[in-house]
């Protein structure tokens, strides 16, 4: 059975939104104004990693939007992506969850246009190995709720944005969490991961 991990940058105050400032949030932009040289090694470092150890990626379908517009051939070319992170990214199985998405523009794509609680359930069944999803927050929260998240690992940017999207905004009942790990990275980011107590 696969385990279902949710990777995600995050302000301190807990907002995921818009990091990269691209869909135009009017405090977005938050990833490169909080990183200093060092810290963006560590987190690339710490990201390639993270998906070498992950048997497959599950991406709602404006994650996987983003990820197919930045992992291309263009942006290797001109160092704005990390090459060992990217193809393997690329090369590797994606299941993204849109019940819209007729052309994934990448390879390696399954459509999981279905129920999304049965299909992931079925999918966790089905893979031997880490499910990593990247940011996707709508489908985030559903796991969430009916509990198929496993692990959360977050990285901590020192800002507070005071406004803006939370993973956390809205969830029916508590959810314990469990430590498990947690360490600097560079001289400003914090990495936490945390386990869902199932009870």
């Amino acid at each position: 059975m696969g385990k279902i991990i949710l990777t995600s940058n995050v302000t301190l105050d807990g907002v995921v939104q818009d990091p990269d400032g691209a869909e135009g949030f009017e405090r977005g932009g938050w990833f490169h104004q909080s990183v200093g040289a060092g810290d963006l090694q560590d987190w690339t470092a710490r990201e390639t990693q993270e998906a070498l150890d992950a048997e497959v990626l599950l991406l709602g379908g404006r994650t996987n939007e983003w990820f197919a517009d930045r992992m291309t051939e263009r942006n290797l070319a001109e160092g704005r992506v990390s090459p060992e992170w990217a193809n393997r990214v690329r090369s590797m199985p994606k299941y993204v969850v849109s019940s819209t998405l007729e052309d994934p523009r990448w390879g390696n794509v399954t459509v999981l246009g279905g129920e999304v609680v049965k299909e992931v359930s079925e999918l966790k069944r089905k893979v031997d190995g880490e499910i990593l999803i990247y940011a996707s927050y709508q489908l985030a929260r559903t796991l969430i709720e009916h509990n198929l998240l496993d692990e959360l690992r977050l990285v901590v940017f020192p800002v507070v944005l005071g406004t803006g999207l939370r993973f956390f905004d809205e969830t029916s009942d508590k959810k314990p969490l469990h430590l498990v790990n947690t360490r600097k990275m560079g001289d400003g980011l914090l990495f936490y991961t945390y386990e869902f107590v199932q009870g």
